[in-house]
């Protein structure tokens, strides 16, 4: 008879668990169900007409056609909090769970909105990257980071968790880091569990599962500092886990300390200004004069940069790396390797070199950048991510919004012919410096730079 009691015990206390119930260690530290495990009580759907039913204490969200992307979503709005849970999702399909979201009537008619974290078992394989629903698209893929995407598990449980602590946001499947944003736009809203309207491989009947979904928001402690790259929206900032990392600015957003003008002791006297905006703006000039450009006072072998940058219509300019100052160009035109800055429709010289190599985000006369997704393409007038990576093994790497689209070994034999092949033939040793400057172009055209920083690399 005990015996029998005793197993009755643990099954009541298993489905107990089951049903949405914290264990007492889980409450002392802070944790708080959002979900009882038996009905909907405290959230509500909105926008499309998926289905959402409960089964064996779990919330299943199932496709369903001809509706939009549908959200099961919290009544109550969190600011900071740290978020887990366990999710399923069929192959192919398509999911998140939305954080710091809104839906108001004078937004596109109460269309959820905001932060995401992919649930995302495609092919891709940006599981636990950020998407900014109905608003600003994607903000943090796990891209060319194979731990990243091999974190999330294909038919099985993957746990999801997200730090949302005043302007850092960071996720992680399975442990696995995945995605670290400094953002600031939204810093409150509800929760939401997406099921997203069928489109490609999805069909309709496609299930995805949440359970054990809990929630911290006092005594927060974030988690410790990490190699997860950080996507930094604020202006000019740099974050906690950046510094950890060894980032500084090249730019203080007040004035050009730490810069110079290209073959001058001093700073360039035309064309450059720090905007009200806090960025750096090159101004167009009548086309008299062109070449002031400015270079970093410091010197660089093996290091990463970050910058962000904005054309105007029809400009043209670009960030150079190992800029050597002995090449005589009549004074104040940096020579070196270049991340092409470029308006590709209007100016003529993306039509110019070989294939494409004077493109946005191309090695400038040597090597054409690939750029596949046309929806990380922005127009001419919004911000543009470029990172530039010197290992010290002399792979380097151009990257455009979080999209590798150059690949290359300076010195190797390769580079060297497609430097004898170039404008750059005359310059004996083009680009094969051990450290050089960092340099700003003028090309006599109106752009905009800011959110500069660098890291030596080791």
């Amino acid at each position: 008879m005990k015996k029998t009691l005793f197993v009755l015990t643990l099954l009541s206390c298993a489905t107990s668990l089951a049903f949405g119930q914290l264990s007492s260690a889980e409450k002392k530290n802070g944790w708080k169900s959002l979900f009882n495990g038996k009905n909907f009580d405290g959230w509500n759907q909105k926008n499309g007409k998926a289905k959402y039913e409960i089964r064996n204490g779990e919330i299943v969200g199932i496709t369903t056609a001809n509706t939009p992307n549908s959200f099961m979503c919290t009544n109550e709005n969190y600011g900071d909090f740290i978020l887990e849970l366990d999710l399923k999702v069929d192959d192919r399909m398509n999911s998140g769970i939305q954080f710091r979201s809104l839906s108001t009537d004078d937004y596109m008619k109460g269309r959820v909105h905001g932060y995401q974290m992919e649930i995302d078992p495609s092919d891709r394989a940006w599981a636990g990257g950020i998407y900014d629903e109905a608003r600003r698209g994607w903000l943090c893929m796990p891209e060319d980071r194979p731990e990243a995407q091999n974190a999330f598990k294909h038919n099985d449980w993957n746990t999801y968790r997200i730090e949302a602590i005043g302007n850092t946001i960071r996720t992680w499947v399975n442990g696995v880091p995945i995605s670290h944003l400094i953002d600031d736009l939204t810093p409150s809203g509800f929760i939401a569990l997406q099921v997203h309207g069928i489109y490609g491989e999805m069909k309709e009947g496609m299930e995805i599962h949440w359970r054990n979904i809990k929630i911290k928001t006092e005594n927060l402690t974030p988690s410790p500092y990490d190699d997860c790259p950080v996507v930094n929206l604020l202006d000019n900032d740099l974050s906690a886990q950046e510094k950890a990392q060894g980032f500084e600015l090249l730019f203080n957003g007040k004035d050009f300390t730490g810069w110079r003008g290209v073959n001058q002791d001093g700073m360039a006297e035309k064309h450059w200004i720090v905007t009200d905006n806090n960025e750096i703006q090159v101004q167009a000039s009548d086309g008299s004069e062109t070449g002031n450009d400015i270079v970093t006072k410091a010197q660089y072998s093996a290091f990463e940069l970050k910058f962000d940058f904005k054309l105007t219509e029809g400009a043209n300019s670009g960030v150079k790396y190992f800029v050597d100052e002995s090449y005589n160009r009549s004074g104040k035109s940096g020579i070196g390797l270049e991340y092409q800055v470029l308006d590709d429709e209007r100016h003529p010289d993306a039509k110019m070199g070989v294939v494409g190599n004077r493109t946005l985000a191309s090695l400038y006369d040597l090597i054409p950048s690939i750029k596949l997704d046309k929806r990380f393409q922005k127009k001419i007038g919004e911000w543009n991510h470029g990172r530039l990576v010197v290992y010290p093994d002399n792979t380097v790497q151009h990257w455009l919004n979080g999209f590798k689209v150059v690949e290359y070994t300076r010195k190797s034999n390769i580079f060297k012919a497609l430097v004898a092949r170039s404008k750059y033939k005359k310059f004996e040793g083009f680009g094969e410096a051990d450290a050089g400057p960092i340099l700003l172009q003028d090309h006599g055209n109106n752009v905009f730079f800011k959110s500069l920083k660098i890291r030596t690399l080791n």
